[in-house]
């Protein structure tokens, strides 16, 4: 909001005569019920968000690291460095297909696609 004669909002700027309302320093934000608005909202640029990313892992990298009948899980798969975190959510994704049969996947979310491909090759979903 403007201030001064020339924005065209006169001598007081649109906050009337006197009172604490009409002296500068003054924050609306806690008397219109604002502040937990503004608080919870993300700022422009730089908003992280708080829910941990997964980490991806696709069957193009599970083929060159397993062989017919190994388990996959947490640990082969920071192992064989396919992971960097051992507390990070982990998804398995159907990029490149799977070549390799009878492989055991447990304890690891897989999308829809790649469930039903592992599956597919008589593989073992836990």
């Amino acid at each position: 909001m403007g201030r001064g004669n020339a924005s065209g909002h006169g001598t007081y700027s649109t906050r009337g005569l006197k009172g604490q309302k009409a002296r500068s320093g003054v924050s609306g934000l806690k008397k219109l019920g604002m502040r937990q608005v503004v608080l919870s909202t993300p700022k422009n640029r730089g908003f992280r968000s708080l829910a941990p990313q997964n980490q991806v892992v696709n069957f193009a990298a599970i083929n060159k690291n397993y062989k017919d009948g190994e388990t996959v899980n947490r640990e082969t798969l920071l192992k064989n460095k396919l992971i960097s975190s051992k507390t990070a959510p982990i998804k398995i994704l159907n990029n490149g297909g799977l070549d390799i049969k009878k492989l055991v996947f447990s304890g690891i979310k897989m999308s829809e696609t790649a469930r039903a491909q592992v599956e597919k090759m008589s593989g073992e979903v836990k």
